[in-house]
């Protein structure tokens, strides 16, 4: 374990030493693009299981409200808290509350999200001022060649020139990836929140209704 990441270490410097200093900021970029994720994985799953809360709003809606407490569990997610204690004490008076303390939950999900879009945004940004100084340095050194011009003098420095390009796009994609499904995760809590409060401070809406109770829409999607 000690010499795989020894080795692992090298081969970090020596490419670090190969691109230049852009790409050794981009690899703190990515680091810290990889640390924001884990950590916005590890809320995600502190949420608990969409579908327990989904049936107990179900159980709720149709009048069996013990049956809706059990359904949540002995260890429900932050949304999961929030319809528990408001099971526990249903009232009317709760919305503005249950609406203030869903609110923010989503803030608290979302944080982190405005960094790694700027991650997002600057690490193609900054690859390609990386090609850019390298491309300069590449014709300085084939002007200061002079009559003698290789071909390969250009070629290497090109190349070596484009790789901070590719080091930029190769951490902006999968970060751009997983920023949207997070963004849909949050979309979908959003809702699941909203259809909670107006489940649990509502009036219970027929299940045979033309229009579907928001839970209902929400079991179907």
């Amino acid at each position: 374990m000690t010499n795989w990441l020894h080795q692992t270490a090298i081969a970090v410097q020596e490419f670090i030493a190969l691109g230049g200093w852009v790409v050794g900021l981009l690899l703190a970029l990515s680091v810290l693009a990889g640390a924001l994720v884990l950590w916005k994985l590890w809320q995600f799953q502190l949420l608990g299981r969409d579908a327990a809360l989904r049936e107990a709003l179900l159980l709720w809606n149709a009048g069996q409200k013990p049956a809706a407490r059990a359904s949540l569990g002995t260890a429900p997610g932050a949304l999961g808290q929030l319809a528990a204690r408001a099971m526990a004490a249903p009232s009317r008076d709760l919305r503005d509350r249950l609406y203030t303390e869903t609110e923010a939950l989503m803030a608290r999900l979302e944080a982190g999200f405005r960094a790694l879009d700027a991650i997002v945004q600057i690490a193609p940004l900054m690859g390609l001022f990386g090609t850019v100084l390298g491309m300069i340095e590449a014709f300085q050194a084939l002007q200061g060649a002079g009559a003698s011009v290789d071909p390969s003098i250009l070629a290497g420095g090109i190349w070596v020139a484009l790789l901070t390009t590719a080091v930029g796009l190769a951490i902006a994609m999968p970060v751009s990836l997983i920023l949207t499904w997070l963004e849909a995760r949050v979309a979908a809590q959003r809702r699941l929140a909203e259809a909670m409060v107006e489940t649990l401070c509502g009036p219970a809406l027929p299940q045979a209704n033309i229009v579907a109770h928001p839970v209902e829409r929400l079991a179907h999607a």
